[in-house]
């Protein structure tokens, strides 16, 4: 029996990533391709249970640094992501038995001769429940309404420079009750990052620093209902950055959800986005802000990939403002 090669698109189609994801893991040595005589990437069986595997402990949230560990056959960093994946599965759980007693009650109502009403049957179609942010959109949108439904656990909102990304995110942080605004003076003590959450972070590769202590203090507001942070990769490298979203996706379901302004593809991970996290894109020339489904092909994907770029890339661009005339 011969093994079946694929090319880099075909491999990412096949495993649900983006073959972008699969350039990054064998820059990361975590995957080798095989090589054909003119010296294209291909991958074999063999090299498709790895990429399945990396593909797998980066779905329940582990950091790059962490994958790599688990590969080696260390599993140290295994407990806190599968107790993490275990509460927000128990959490889904719990939403789904409460929508099964509503249907129940619905059915019985109708046996009854009561039949439910149309917003009861709406509310069918949204088994999560979450925050609902509805409000009109500031100048320069010109007042339009923005909707975003079901406030995930973890929620980008990205978009190319000038495309008042910070102005929305300011304005999500005053319409949600209780939430908080960090912005990029993290005014913070960085003495109150917590100490355990920072030995986490330096284990899964990041670089102990006042920017990283000031962002930990800041996220550990335990009362806000919301935390908005503007620019969350600034002044942070891209170990600490990948070690840091990998933290958050661990959090479980438990704390405040998370507004996250930012143009960094270690951070804003397309091929990585889970099933409780939102994209919101603000296009170019202060179009009306979208959301943006984490699928190729979907409306808005690729305008989203043309203002991400590596952490190597925005440290080049670190402090350019947009001039609008």
């Amino acid at each position: 029996m011969t093994d079946e090669y694929l090319n880099p698109a075909d491999a990412a189609r096949q495993l649900g990533v983006s073959p972008k994801a699969l350039r990054l893991y064998e820059a990361r040595g975590l995957l080798t391709p095989l090589r054909t005589a003119a010296g294209w990437r291909v991958y074999g069986s063999a090299e498709m249970e790895v990429a399945g595997e990396i593909a797998a402990l980066r779905g329940l949230g582990f950091s790059l640094a962490q994958v790599a560990r688990v590969l080696k056959g260390h599993a140290e960093g295994l407990e806190p992501a599968l107790a993490a994946h275990q509460s927000a599965l128990e959490a889904r759980l719990g939403v789904l038995s409460g929508a099964v007693e509503t249907v129940r009650g619905l059915r019985r109502r109708l046996t009854g001769g009561e039949a439910p009403s149309l917003r009861e049957l709406a509310s069918l179609t949204r088994p999560t429940p979450g925050l609902d942010v509805v409000f009109d959109l500031p100048w320069p949108w010109g007042g339009e309404r923005f909707e975003l439904r079901g406030l995930p656990a973890l929620t980008y909102v990205t978009g190319p420079l000038g495309s008042g990304k910070t102005r929305l995110c300011r304005r999500l942080a005053k319409v949600i009750p209780g939430a908080v605004f960090l912005g990029l003076d993290r005014p913070a003590d960085p003495a109150r990052a917590d100490g355990i959450t920072i030995a986490t972070l330096v284990a899964d590769g990041a670089v102990d620093s006042e920017p990283l202590r000031r962002l930990i203090a800041g996220l550990a507001q335990g009362a806000a209902s919301a935390i908005v942070i503007d620019l969350i990769e600034d002044k942070l490298d891209e170990a600490t950055q990948e070690a840091l979203i990998a933290h958050l996706r661990r959090r479980g379901p438990g704390g405040p959800p998370l507004i996250l302004q930012t143009r960094s593809t270690a951070i804003l991970d397309l091929s990585a986005v889970g099933v409780d996290e939102a994209i919101v894109y603000c296009p170019a020339n202060h179009g009306l802000p979208m959301r943006v489904a984490p699928y190729p092909g979907s409306a808005g994907y690729e305008a989203v990939t043309t203002c991400l770029a590596s952490p190597e890339v925005r440290a080049r661009t670190a402090g350019m403002v947009a001039v609008v005339a």
